[in-house]
């Protein structure tokens, strides 16, 4: 994710929202042209000036990103973790979410992985849109439960991952295909982008999509309003 600059860009450019969003393809960069992206920008979540006046108004905004405190944090003083006790997270985390689901009494089997620096519980093989809910709200807060039984066991922070029947894997690719999609809007019109605000796991996707792209985003608010900026260079 590469943040730069402390201007946190308020009161520039448009919002684009979360909502309604679905994976695009066939986007060619630079060349964009409005129709194309109006295959993933949803016009009613695109707000006017006078809108995003009021909108920036509730801000508070942050000279430094806080996304990789949330997602990728690098502090020095972290315990680390050795693949075993990522192991031993996961399998906490797999008895707790079995346990969710037996109380629930819905079914799912449970696969546990470990990626890079953390582990990934996923419930697949059913349909459980109740556990993900509108926006993956449910999955997110079913996360720090989970992340919490984990450290009540172990006594150290746990910074797994949780996924639901392939959600975040969908939320990857949507997110990365918008933040690819608006970057070569904001190449092509020279004018900043404000999304709607995301959590840290949407807002690392987007960061790391428009980087690749060789553009330079930031985040500004304060949780739960935190949202992405993405701006020309230069």
């Amino acid at each position: 994710m590469n943040d730069v600059g402390d201007d946190p860009g308020e009161g520039f450019g448009t919002v684009v929202g979360r909502e309604n969003m679905a994976p695009v393809s066939g986007l060619d960069g630079p060349g964009l042209e409005d129709d194309e992206l109006d295959s993933v920008v949803d016009p009613e979540d695109v707000l006017e000036d006078d809108e995003l006046a009021d909108d920036d108004s509730a801000d508070d905004d942050d000279s430094a990103d806080d996304d990789d405190e949330a997602e990728d944090d690098d502090d020095e003083d972290d315990d680390v973790d050795t693949e075993d006790s990522l192991e031993e997270e996961g399998e906490i985390a797999a008895d707790y979410i079995e346990g969710l689901l037996d109380i629930a009494d819905l079914d799912g089997d449970i696969d546990m992985d470990v990626e890079g620096d953390r582990a990934v519980v996923s419930v697949v093989g059913a349909t459980l849109d109740e556990l993900v809910g509108d926006d993956g709200e449910v999955l997110e807060a079913l996360q720090e439960l989970t992340r919490l039984a984990v450290h009540r066991k172990t006594g150290l922070r746990a910074r797994l991952m949780l996924d639901v029947g392939g959600f975040r894997a969908r939320r990857r690719s949507e997110l990365a295909e918008l933040g690819r999609s608006l970057a070569a809007e904001v190449e092509r019109t020279g004018e900043p982008k404000k999304l709607r605000s995301m959590t840290p796991f949407e807002r690392k996707i987007v960061h790391d999509a428009v980087a690749e792209a060789g553009l330079r985003s930031e985040s500004e608010g304060e949780e739960p309003n935190r949202r992405v900026v993405i701006f020309p260079v230069g």
